[in-house]
């Protein structure tokens, strides 16, 4: 996760949904099953989330359930188009007996968040230092890695 570049990501906008979507199309076509593509998409509704609400608070636009409503806003914005166009529903694109996109949305974000909390842990443990350079970064990407493999070879 790289909070560190939300200073520079200043623009978090519905653009992301378009190319999250054209990525996911893009993926379809190259043949990345939608449950592993989808992860990626879960982990970026995560990091967008997160930055914008550091951003909402770096510009004095805080409000009471803004942790509630950013990351509501963002999943919306993105099941709603992929539900409205029926990529997510097809009943032959189903694993473990849910979408396989909705699969990969849900299980990317726990991915993410789970890799989040483990790097705050290491901070923690390691006096509010990363134990390398781009622990932010690194750490989430690997991790998504090796569950995206994990699942390629479950599928």
């Amino acid at each position: 996760m790289a909070l560190s570049a939300a200073k520079i990501a200043n623009a978090v906008c519905p653009v992301c949904v378009v190319a999250v979507g054209a990525g996911l199309g893009f993926s379809r076509w190259i043949g990345i099953d939608d449950a592993i593509s989808s992860m990626w998409i879960g982990a970026l509704l995560v990091s967008l989330s997160i930055w914008t609400i550091i951003w909402l608070d770096k510009k004095g636009w805080g409000f009471k359930y803004k942790k509630i409503i950013v990351p509501a806003a963002y999943y919306l914005l993105t099941f709603l188009p992929l539900w409205y166009y029926g990529i997510i529903g097809h009943p032959f694109n189903i694993i473990f007996g849910i979408d396989k996109i909705t699969f990969g949305i849900i299980f990317g974000t726990a991915v993410f968040l789970a890799t989040v909390w483990f790097h705050n842990y290491l901070k923690q443990k390691n006096n509010g230092k990363s134990f390398f350079p781009y622990q932010k970064v690194v750490l989430p990407v690997v991790i998504l890695l090796i569950f995206s493999t994990i699942l390629w070879t479950i599928i």
